[in-house]
């Protein structure tokens, strides 16, 4: 069956995304709202957080998009990472399913390994994450390169596997200072969408065929977003397929 919109908010129209995010609770509600948020502006209007920040905010030293991107992880208890075009995206959790099914191929990634698809710089981080269920990016880093071979394609492999679904981030972690603040930038934890969803979760979207999904999400596209072209729908969901 597929996803039937209906906005949740007056403030959505099919023109342009309307939203005004003031705080991390306003981008988690829009995230839920919408189901499918890049970080950053792209090529489809309006659909961005970037575009729904005033620009005070935006460009703040003060708290903003962000600082909030772990508190909106939390509190939607969605997907996060390079999903799009090898760029930042938030998914909501009712989404997140039928894109990784579609992105893998209905490959979980032990079949992918024996099918031999799976990249050789891939496999340590893979299995890294299989046996630790989440790593902070430098604990991740320090366990797969020691070699310079590993360490020159270390981020390539990262973006490769979040936008083949196998990979997200699960919140960030801030040095503190001796005053108890947060400080600097935050270091991603990455996990995989099993560890983070559970394992059932995943199994319900590998019942149906990938091509089936890919029907699904991009139906739902074309109503969210009936401005973008159909090429441009494309490009959110087909990048990043081997």
């Amino acid at each position: 069956m597929d996803y039937i919109y209906t906005p949740l908010s007056p403030c959505y129209n099919v023109d342009m995304l309307f939203w005004k995010i003031t705080s991390y609770k306003d981008l988690s509600a829009l995230v839920e709202e919408v189901g499918f948020l890049p970080f950053f502006r792209g090529e489809i209007a309006g659909f961005s957080v970037e575009e729904c920040t005033p620009p005070e905010l935006w460009f703040s030293d003060e708290e903003g998009p962000w600082e909030w991107k772990g508190p909106v992880i939390n509190a939607a208890h969605c997907a996060y990472g390079k999903f799009y075009r090898g760029k930042a995206m938030y998914i909501a959790q009712r989404f997140f399913g039928d894109f990784c099914n579609y992105r893998r191929d209905g490959y979980d990634y032990d079949a992918r390994m024996d099918d031999g698809l799976a990249r050789h710089a891939d496999i340590p981080i893979m299995e890294e994450l299989i046996k630790t269920p989440s790593l902070v990016s430098k604990q991740l880093k320090a366990r797969v390169c020691f070699t310079k071979e590993r360490k020159r394609t270390f981020e390539g492999s990262l973006t490769r596997l979040q936008m083949l679904g196998y990979i997200n981030i699960a919140g960030f972690e801030y040095a503190v200072s001796k005053s108890g603040s947060p400080y600097g930038w935050g270091l991603a934890r990455y996990t995989t969408p099993e560890a983070f969803f559970g394992e059932e979760f995943l199994r319900e979207a590998y019942r149906l065929q990938p091509c089936e999904s890919l029907k699904k999400l991009n139906t739902y596209l074309q109503k969210l977003l009936p401005h973008a072209s159909v090429s441009q729908i494309e490009r959110v969901l087909l990048l990043g397929r081997e």
